[in-house]
């Protein structure tokens, strides 16, 4: 990202080390937390449906599986494990989103999605460049950008790795405009089931989402549909299976950039996948001020990353165009 800047010097020397350094401090960040928070959601969840003792010791347990299937599965590689753990996520999510479109408030989340996307583009920047709360400002909305650009860097490299043999448009169609209509069909289809049920039932939803409880809001909105004890199982197994392939997708590429090389040695891999599972349960032990640690520092690691990002926004369309040309399109 940054050699079109620096040239070669962005290879080597202290620009590439500082640059690595940044960006594996902030995925380390931004995957220790859904690490944690999984933790959190699927023990609520177990004592919600199956009576199991919301406790720590529940906590740690589902992290230990965790870390074993995520960490197996980057050391099993880009074809294998991590392939096979993306196709089940994908899949089981295609299946819950399909069985809510059909059974669940169907007119109305359809309506919700025209309506709400057609706003969303309309008033995109004005949303962008909006003022209000600087508490609210201040905090969540940095909190969840740094979050993502924390990402960036990464990712963009997992990405390119495992889209050899895709020409360039079929990576900007699929990354810059499927991947986010179908995240907001997502959005859209759990969050309007939600407040359907909430419009239709007044206290249904909002009584267990009391404190920002997401995981029992979650249950609430499960809970209301056909078969609803089984498409909440569902759910914490989807949940589960997200965090477990951000684990091994940001592992591997953590263990990328550690060596310079695309097939990473196993140890490194699984030292990492151990590791970022290690701190999230030290984290969750600490409770709800580790949390509040962990995202402070998730913002703190994604300033250096977001000026590592600049440069990409104005030579990644002339690198992308130059792609174009040489591939034909």
């Amino acid at each position: 990202m940054l050699y079109p800047v620096f040239g070669k010097y962005a290879l080597t020397g202290p620009i590439a080390i500082i640059a690595d350094a940044s960006c594996v401090l902030a995925v380390v960040a931004g995957t220790v937390g859904p690490i944690g928070f999984l933790g959190l959601q699927v023990s609520f969840g177990l004592e919600k449906l199956f009576g199991i003792p919301n406790t720590f010791a529940t906590q740690l347990t589902l992290l230990l599986v965790l870390i074993a299937i995520y960490t197996v599965s980057a050391v099993s590689g880009v074809t294998k494990g991590i392939k096979v753990l993306s196709n089940a996520n994908v899949t089981l999510a295609f299946v819950l989103m399909g069985f809510i479109l059909i059974f669940g408030p169907t007119a109305f989340i359809v309506d919700s999605f025209v309506h709400s996307f057609g706003i969303y583009l309309d008033n995109f920047v004005s949303m962008a460049t909006f003022r209000a709360s600087p508490g609210w400002l201040d905090w969540w909305t940095v909190f969840f950008w740094g979050w993502f650009l924390g990402y960036g860097p990464l990712m963009a490299m997992f990405i390119a790795r495992v889209s050899r043999g895709r020409t360039i448009r079929e990576m900007i169609l699929v990354v810059s405009v499927v991947a986010p209509v179908i995240t907001c069909f997502w959005f859209t289809i759990v969050g309007g089931s939600g407040l359907s049920f909430e419009l239709a039932n007044p206290g249904v939803i909002s009584e267990p989402f009391t404190g920002f409880n997401l995981p029992a809001a979650l249950l609430a909105i499960t809970e209301q549909l056909p078969l609803g004890f089984l498409i909440s199982v569902l759910f914490l197994i989807l949940t589960f299976i997200f965090v477990a392939t951000t684990g091994d997708c940001m592992t591997y590429a953590i263990s990328m950039v550690m060596t310079g090389n695309d097939h990473p040695q196993s140890s490194l891999r699984v030292f990492w996948g151990i590791m970022m599972g290690v701190i999230a349960a030290l984290l969750i032990s600490i409770g709800s001020g580790g949390i509040s640690a962990l995202q402070s520092f998730i913002v703190v690691t994604a300033v250096p990353v977001s000026l590592i990002l600049l440069p990409s926004l104005w030579s990644a369309p002339k690198i992308a165009h130059k792609m174009a040309d040489e591939q034909g399109l």
